[in-house]
């Protein structure tokens, strides 16, 4: 690690955090202020974020609209979207921008050097020299227009990106929930608005406030930089430096959120959510106390609240979980429950959905009576332990997922950094840990955290969220009335005004641009090999295991894996929930209450998983699988493996009001999921008919798969019901436990020998799962076109349309898998989000459902943007693409190929892959056809595979679009 730093920047402090593998390092730029945080690593995986202060004071979503805006644009780079195009001409493992509540931040992440520098180029240049053109705040933001551009007598309406976004966002009851509780919860500062922009306001932001926002808060004196990797902080400094800070003296400012305002008694309040669903509203309503403790940059005194919100809600045997689960008042724990300390101030929010008004104060009861207890008669040692136990493993795991690992890190940083606190305290919590593992012992202390946080504290809110059948159409009337107020006023010059922005916005929109002046890689710049992890040599052993060495930082990750056996369709269809169950009942002769505690002793997570994955050369052919996966530190793995052990051996389903509950649960949570997920969703209905994997994908995490949870949920009402469905899950577990058996070991490599040592002697000797091909399920897909439309409650749309293709070994995978990219670069990004004003749209090649696929989100239109998906093909056909946007197109898939994940995910990835007919070999096979793919061979596609009598399409939209869409319509 280098000590070097750069002349223009002062080193404040560096210091080792073990448990993360990195050096922290803090500088300061001499002349604005800028503070820099450098995370030094090994990892070729570099990360850059710049984050702004952001505090808005009201709800126009200014500084949303700003994220999206200072993208498109800017002194340097004077295109309409480098944001977007940058994405095509880049090997990023990751690129996007965020909107918090009190910042906003630019993170990108690449492998490639190169790559990076380019990205960072124009990230700096977005970000502190953006244009900010007038059309591109219309085109993002909001603007008015008529429904016929050029026809001032049609209606009037609102258009933009955000605005579509969130009206979209606003019509997820959790959104809803959550905006409703900070509201209240936190009247005087940032946090009582929406961020985001509530879309009854954001018409109100005029384009002076907005640029008026920018110049004060996107300036170095208000920023933070912090980068992750084996880049030295001082080349980023020197590339700060010469790119944007030299221009910059310091700003006289302050931002900062300041500190609530505090209530003297709790607060009681009641509002009301838009509900359009075809259910009784009763049973509806959502009931939840939420509480503001103290500052987050306070780090002992957070993790203390962090250890009581654990030690209540962390699983289903904390006394406030079991509560909130057991209770006859509602349905399900509130999905807000648990500690939120990315504020500047804590809250801690706790509640039931699935309840009505009138049953508030039992709710209210409830919760306080079980504080209560836990103030008077504390809680049990072993379970504070436990906890305790839960907060280290999340210090210490690498889980990779979404984002890149440095990402990760550096968000955790960004909360204190933003706030002015000590990020590094944040990050190296060993300290902190070891000063709770002596203050648990003190029997007092969790009860003094019960009282002080929570009891004794008088800044309470009691909301209550009650369902409105009439909302959503009052307010898309009351959207009309004000449009229609608007236009009535408007005279002729402002009607030839808003035609003038329309046409000028259309223009730009369609005008070709100089993209040279933006950087780029090339083919060129595309590594000829890929990581894949390798098992370790294999040792002699009774039973069937596979061992990977990687670093998991003191982690050990274990899964049992068995071949799916033949299940009847019905069997099918409760795998999904046997998989929770399998995880979530009593073990023996310990219930489910013992059994949870148990859990959270012993391990970081143990769960149970159904996967089937079409075979890479032919759709109906297909890998099926029944995977039980546990981590934890590795000094626990002896504990770790006899839990394994033991919980699939023994797992029980004859804990009727458990399994009652467990399902009720899924059923919430699937409920409420549909809008954030909802061109995933419309996607897997669209392919839902094409091939077998498709149809149970659909079935076990779709559309198909809510309704028939909520069909099961309602049948369970019958106590006989309820008996049948233990019988069954009993009946699955039984047939699972008659497949071999394989192990996954993935551990430091030190440890592999003793490790696989004790897996031996726990688990009996069982043959080798080689997961040969099975026809577990007799299905014949339908490839006759299906045109459904699915009704739910959202204020937008979700549009998708699919078409058979191939599986990833066929040689036209590659091509179908650029299509996509060139489709969605070359027309319908433009015609979907910055003329249409949805949010986001596409196309893709899935390869595991043999389906291409084009979707929409969050979209105000319907047939619109189905026009769209068909006008994509024709100009395709009409304009075969240049090499330059095959290239494009290339690098985009390449990226998403290469992008790493984390070590013990890279193994389990591998693992998988080999289990299911896949390895490097065939990896470096398509990612050579991908390399290979030109513009005839996507014109050949296209006319081969999108055949408009063949397409089947899915629409996810509400009651009232549903009507005018044309098609079958089906209640979620």
């Amino acid at each position: 690690m280098t000590d070097q730093t750069n002349p223009a920047f002062e080193l404040l402090r560096k210091q080792d955090i073990p448990s993360l593998n990195v050096e922290y390092q803090e500088y300061r730029h001499k002349v604005t202020g800028a503070q820099h945080i450098h995370l030094a690593s090994e990892n070729k995986e570099n990360v850059f974020l710049v984050a702004l202060r952001t505090v808005p004071e009201d709800s126009t979503g200014v500084a949303h609209i700003l994220e999206h805006t200072a993208l498109c644009g800017s002194e340097k780079y004077p295109v309409r979207d480098p944001f977007f195009m940058m994405i095509r001409r880049s090997l990023n493992t990751f690129m996007n921008a965020f909107t918090s509540s009190d910042w906003t931040a630019y993170p990108f992440a690449s492998q490639n050097k190169k790559d990076f520098n380019n990205l960072l180029s124009v990230y700096l240049d977005s970000v502190f020299f953006a244009r900010l053109d007038p059309l591109d705040f219309a085109q993002e933001g909001h603007r008015l227009e008529f429904s016929d551009a050029e026809d001032s007598n049609s209606e009037l309406t609102f258009k933009g990106v955000v605005y579509n976004e969130m009206k979209g966002a606003m019509s997820s009851i959790n959104s809803t929930l959550w905006q409703t509780i900070t509201k209240h919860l936190y009247p005087t500062s940032t946090y009582h608005y929406n961020s985001g922009g509530e879309p009854a306001d954001i018409p109100d932001l005029s384009y002076d406030q907005f640029k008026a926002f920018y110049d004060v808060h996107y300036h170095p004196s208000n920023a933070i930089f912090i980068t992750f990797g084996d880049i030295s902080a001082a080349e980023h400094q020197a590339q700060f430096q010469e790119q944007a800070l030299h221009r910059f003296d310091k700003l006289d400012c302050h931002i900062a959120v300041n500190d609530e305002k505090r209530y003297d008694k709790p607060q009681y309040v009641e509002e009301v959510y838009a509900f359009d669903e075809p259910d009784s509203p009763e049973n509806h309503s959502h009931i939840v106390l939420s509480w503001l403790l103290g500052d987050s940059t306070d780090l002992e005194a957070t993790m203390r609240a962090r250890l009581l919100a654990s030690v209540l809600l962390d699983n289903s045997g904390s006394p406030l979980q079991q509560a909130l689960e057991t209770t006859d008042l509602g349905t399900a724990p509130s999905p807000m429950c648990g500690l939120e300390d990315s504020q500047k101030e804590v809250c801690f929010v706790c509640g039931i959905e699935g309840s009505n008004p009138e049953d508030a104060d039992a709710v209210e009861s409830l919760i306080l009576g079980v504080l209560q207890n836990v103030a008077d008669q504390g809680l049990p040692q072993e379970q504070v332990a436990a906890s305790l136990h839960q907060l280290e493993l999340s210090q210490r795991e690498v889980s990779g997922g979404g984002y890149p690992y440095g990402l990760q890190i550096i968000l955790t940083a960004l909360t204190s950094a933003t706030h002015r606190g000590d990020p590094v305290a944040l990050l190296n919590l060993d300290p902190v840990l070891e000063k709770l593992q002596q203050e648990i012992k003190d029997p007092q202390f969790i009860k003094n955290l019960a009282r002080d946080l929570l009891l004794n504290n008088q800044h309470r809110v009691r909301l209550v969220m009650k369902p409105d059948c009439n909302l959503g159409r009052l307010t898309e009337q009351q959207e009309k009335d004000r449009l229609a107020r608007i236009q009535k006023d408007l005279d002729s010059e402002d009607k030839q005004q808003i035609i003038d922005e329309a046409v000028a916005l259309k223009k730009r929109q369609e005008m070709e641009e100089d993209l040279d002046i933006l950087p780029k890689v090339g083919i060129e710049d595309i590594p000829a090999d890929i990581f894949y992890a390798e098992p370790s040599a294999s040792r002699a052993s009774p039973i069937a295991m596979t061992s990977y060495s990687a670093g998991t930082n003191g982690l050990v990750y274990q899964q049992v894996i068995m071949p799916m056996p033949h299940f009847t369709s019905e069997q099918m269809d409760l795998l999904p929930l046997y998989s929770t169950c399998a995880t979530e009942m009593g073990v023996g002769h310990r219930d489910y209450l013992a059994t949870q505690l148990w859990h959270s002793s012993v391990v970081g997570s143990y769960s149970a998983s159904a996967n089937v994955r079409s075979d890479k050369d032919c759709l109906e052919k297909l890998h099926g699988n029944i995977s039980f996966s546990a981590k934890g530190l590795a000094s626990n793995q002896a504990a770790m493996t006899d839990l394994m052990q033991q919980s699939i051996e023994h797992t029980r389903f004859d804990e009727l009001p458990r399994l009652r509950e467990l399902v009720a649960q899924i059923r919430s949570y699937r409920e409420s999921s549909i809008v954030g997920n909802g061109h995933i969703m419309a996607m897997h209905a669209a392919a839902s008919g094409l091939s077998t994997s498709a149809y149970l994908t659909q079935r076990w995490g779709g559309l198909s798969g809510l309704s028939l949870i909520k069909a099961l949920d309602t049948s369970l009402n019958n106590e006989q019901e309820l008996e049948k469905l233990a019988s069954q899950l009993q009946e699955i577990h039984t047939k699972v436990l008659q497949q071999p058996r394989q192990h996954l070991l993935i551990a430091e490599q030190e440890r592999l020998d003793v490790f696989e040592t004790q897996i031996q002697s726990n688990f009996k000797t069982y043959a080798e799962n080689k997961s040969t091909v099975s026809n577990f399920i007799d299905y014949q897909p339908t490839l006759s076109p299906s045109n459904h439309c699915w009704t739910a409650n959202t204020q937008v749309s979700f549009c998708a349309r699919a078409y058979p293709t191939v599986p990833a070994g066929h040689e036209d995978s590659a091509a179908l898998t650029v299509l996509g990219g060139v489709l969605r670069n070359g027309f319908l990004h433009r015609a979907i989000r910055e003329q249409g004003g949805a949010y986001g749209g596409g196309a893709s090649q899935d390869n595991q459902s043999g389906a291409f696929r084009f979707y929409s989100y969050r979209d105000p239109r319907i047939e619109g943007t189905l026009n769209d998906f068909d006008e994509s093909v024709n100009w395709l056909l009409e304009t075969p693409p240049s090499a330059d946007k095959v290239e494009e197109a290339i690098l985009g898939v390449i990226g998403t190929l290469d992008k790493p994940s984390s070590p013990a995910g890279e193994a389990i990835q591998a693992f998988h892959s080999e289990l299911n007919g896949r390895n490097k070999a065939s990896a470096l096979a398509f990612r050579n056809r991908i390399l290979n793919v030109t513009s005839g061979d996507l014109k050949r596609v296209a006319e081969k595979y999108l055949c408009p009598e063949l397409a089947h399409t899915a629409i996810i939209t509400n009651t009232d679009l549903a009507a005018t869409s044309g098609l079958n319509t089906i209640t979620v």
